[in-house]
């Protein structure tokens, strides 16, 4: 590309910014991110090489979170002269609205990768860069995706290192100015917006220095407490929000007389006053004294203070705070670092914290101006699986651990210790969705003749250990914490919706998050006056049964946002979601463009769904990090209109028997619509193709044996009203409704889970409906639990098939 483009785009008699003229020859590395206000907001990434600044537009904004994959859109080079600027482009201009330099410095290519230059990396669509800013650092990958709307896309991902963070990351907490006078590095904040805080590196050796101050480092939970005239907001660094947690804490909170952001740690302490991080999670049955430990202000009564010194920051808190019980002021010593670590220790506490003196506040960025130092070593490890505990006397025996190095993981030892036997038992129960069969290392394991579990790698937790071996292993490694559990505790979750008089519209909190709720009388079943609030009271009463269903799956949302009578849509791309909401960006060949999928990760997610009219809940067969291998596969029996439901129930009893022969344990669910769903679990060994053409053999074996009733026909006109035995539902990306699903039909009906012995003459696809199954749910559990953990040995299965013939 040259300037062609971009000065054709623009006359710049009428428009501020800089002319395109030659490209230049001196070539920095220079960067440049601005905000950009213009019909849409988004961020501009430009880097300079080989004279002109290549250009892509970026609708979030930038991460500094690895699990973000931020779409990242190829725009028009731009001139070395755009680097430095900002200003309004006024309106009938191309870009029209507010720039601002939200952040620039230099960057470098790392060639550890790939051994190429900029201009060869950026044409091979796979550059590896290092930033050097102040609020992007580190290491970055911009990958070429493919085409979207005439344009090259592209993915921006930040990779795991000293500088990323693994909470919720937004570039607007990081606050952009209007003021003309203050373009660069902007930092309006205020009360009640989630933000991320401030992280410290870590290093080995504690030091004496006069520009250094040193804190004893809690071990708790890190908060943000938000205090405004709309009340207390306790946030973790995720945005999870603790009022429910500690409401005694937030109640005192709100005797503070000045509006403020407080940083700090929420600890319980023993009556040596050490904080015990296995108490604090037990709270409010814990032994122990909750405190919370106030280190630093970011905002006060209006001002933000980011930009102030450290020690002016907490100089102002301890008034702030004043006659407050359990929330105390965390002193500081200067100088002297090698005195406090010791004293920290000797009294069994982790070890200090050392902070420079005159340092700001970044929000969302892990600097080297705080440095963590303590006595055992630490890091975020995958868990990879588990073993069986020896003689069977705790729930498991060991955590198998690993990290994901260049796409591959590595193995980096086992953990047995640092868990109570009722952590244990929780533990396993929220590893169940996470089972598989296959080893995700690819080799055998020294494991010792412990018998593994093996997981999908996508829970993470915080160990410490003493030192490494020769071979990369911890040794003496313990159990910390889990740092990304699926669904929060089931106190956070309201198990009815009040209906009282709701208002229109009505934020309330779930899992710590808030949810929006609008038009709650709306009619959406006029046959019965079910209404909107019938729908989302619903899906919160039978949340902890579909969630595992639905966790870490993309979303597929049909919606319904005016009631069953009109007619639904289908939305697969989510870009504007609430910035708690998880969301997964896979490349469409079809529409030749990124999509962005939801991910209903918690109750907050699938009541937001509700909100936006998603009658029916539509997830895909596999999960994110295997979506080519579905979880099980779907025989959908689909009957023409007017046939008699037995005969679909004696077609699902046929495949029953077909199933029994080839050693299935297949699971029955009403479609809540016309027929029958029969699921087989797959443990996402197989992939779609295989999966598919397995159960198009089921359906012929079914269709030979009853050729009067059923059918593989797929045009409707050549049926001859006989039942569609449809096995095309097995293809990626296709979906049906989800188990506990409501349907978008007359009555409310349910896609439900049955057992083989209901299925006789008087049962009917709508045998279920939305008022009147929690006692039955209760009663049965979760018939489809075993689809997330169990798989059949397809080889096996095919060799018992053979005596059909």
């Amino acid at each position: 590309m040259n300037l062609k483009e971009y000065n054709e785009k623009r006359d710049f008699a009428k428009t501020p910014e800089p002319k395109g003229e030659t490209p230049s020859e001196v070539n920095v590395q220079r960067f440049v991110i601005q905000r950009h206000q213009a019909r849409a907001l988004h961020y501009d990434l430009r880097l300079e090489i080989n004279g002109t600044l290549k250009s892509w537009a970026i609708p979030k904004g930038p991460s500094m979170n690895p699990n973000d994959k931020r779409l990242a859109v190829r725009t028009e080079d731009h001139p070395i002269k755009y680097l430095h600027f900002h200003g309004t482009i006024t309106k009938g201009n191309y870009g029209a609205g507010e720039i601002i330099i939200w952040d620039s410095g230099t960057f470098e290519i790392d060639r550890t990768e790939m051994d190429m230059p900029a201009h060869e990396q950026l044409a091979k669509g796979n550059l590896k860069l290092i930033f050097h800013g102040k609020f992007i650092k580190g290491n970055f990958a911009l990958v070429k995706t493919g085409m979207r709307n005439g344009k090259e896309s592209w993915l921006l991902i930040k990779k795991k290192d000293a500088f990323s963070t693994d909470s919720l990351y937004n570039a607007e907490a990081l606050g952009p100015s209007s003021d003309p006078k203050t373009k660069q590095y902007p930092k309006t904040i205020q009360p009640n917006t989630i933000l991320q805080p401030m992280l410290a590196s870590s290093t080995k050796e504690i030091f004496n220095d006069p520009d250094w101050l040193y804190e004893l480092k809690w071990d708790g939970y890190r908060v943000l407490a938000h205090i405004s005239d709309k009340g207390v907001l306790l946030q973790l660094r995720n945005g999870i929000n603790l009022n429910t947690k500690f409401p005694k804490l937030a109640k005192e909170l709100e005797s503070i007389e000045h509006e403020c952001i407080l940083d700090g740690e929420v600890v319980i302490l023993d009556e040596s006053g050490v904080s015990q991080f296995g108490e604090l999670q037990n709270y409010p049955d814990s032994m122990g004294v909750l405190r919370l430990y106030v280190f630093d202000m970011i905002y006060l009564n209006g001002i933000s203070m980011l930009d102030l010194p450290l020690t002016d920051r907490k100089s102002l808190i301890p008034e702030v705070i004043q006659g407050l019980e359990l929330t105390k002021y965390c002193d500081h010593i200067e100088g002297m670092g090698a005195a406090l670590y010791q004293k920290a220790i000797d009294a069994g506490m982790e070890g200090v914290m050392a902070k420079l003196k005159d340092s700001t506040y970044t929000l969302a960025t892990r600097t080297e101006k705080w440095l963590k130092i303590k006595s055992v070593d630490s890091l975020d490890a995958l868990i990879c699986g588990y073993t069986d505990s020896v003689g069977g006397g705790v729930a498991f025996g060991s955590l198998i651990l690993g990290v994901r190095v260049n796409d591959e993981f590595t193995y980096i030892g086992n953990c047995g210790s640092g868990f109570s036997e009722n952590r244990r038992k929780e533990l396993l129960r929220q590893f169940e969705p996470y089972r598989r069969d296959e080893n995700p290392f690819g080799k055998k394991l020294p494991l010792k003749g412990r018998k593994p579990n093996w997981m999908v790698p996508t829970l993470s937790c915080e160990v410490n250990f003493s030192e490494r071996t020769k071979n990369g292993l911890l040794r003496n490694p313990v159990f910390e914490r889990l740092l990304n559990a699926p669904v929060q505790e089931a106190d956070s979750v309201p198990k009815r919706l009040q209906r009282k008089s709701l208002p229109s519209r009505e934020i309330i909190e779930i899992d710590g998050l808030p949810v929006s709720i609008t038009n709650i009388e709306k009619v959406y079943w006029p046959d019965s006056g079910l209404t909107k609030y019938d729908l989302i009271d619903y899906y919160l009463q039978v949340s902890k049964f579909i969630l595992p269903h639905l966790f870490d799956r993309p979303q597929s949302l049909h919606r319904h946002p005016n009631g069953i009578l009109e007619e639904g849509f289908y939305q697969k791309d989510n870009e504007n979601v609430p910035e708690w909401m998880q969301t997964f960006t896979l490349y469409s060949k079809s529409s030749e463009r990124d999509i962005e999928y939801l991910l209903c990760q918690n109750t907050a997610s699938l009541i937001y769904m509700a909100n936006l009219g998603c009658i029916e809940i539509n997830p895909w067969n596999s999960r994110v990090g295997k979506l080519d291998f579905p979880d099980y596969g779907i025989i959908d029996l689909d009957p023409p209109e007017g046939m008699k439901f037995k005969n679909v129930v004696r077609i699902a009893k046929e495949f029953k028997s077909v199933m029994d022969i080839a050693e299935i344990q297949g699971y029955c669910k009403t479609s809540g619509s016309k027929g029958l769903h029969i699921y087989i679990p797959m443990g996402a060994k197989y992939t779609y193709e295989e999966v598919r053409n397995f159960i198009k053999l089921l359906c012929y074996f079914v269709q030979q044996r009853l050729p009067r009733i059923s059918t593989l026909e797929r045009r409707i006109k050549k049926r001859e009203g006989k039942i569609y035995l449809d096995y095309l539902q097995n293809r990626k990306g296709h979906t049906v409704a989800s188990v506990y699903s409501v349907r978008p039909l007359a009555g409310a009906p349910l896609s439900m889970p049955i057992e083989w012995s209901e299925l006789d003459g008087k049962f009917s696809a709508q045998e279920f409906k939305m008022k009147n199954m929690i006692q039955r749910l209760e009663r049965l559990w979760d018939l489809f639990q075993p689809l997330l953990t169990e798989s059949i040995n397809m080889e096996s299965c095919l060799e018992n098939l053979k005596e059909l013939g």
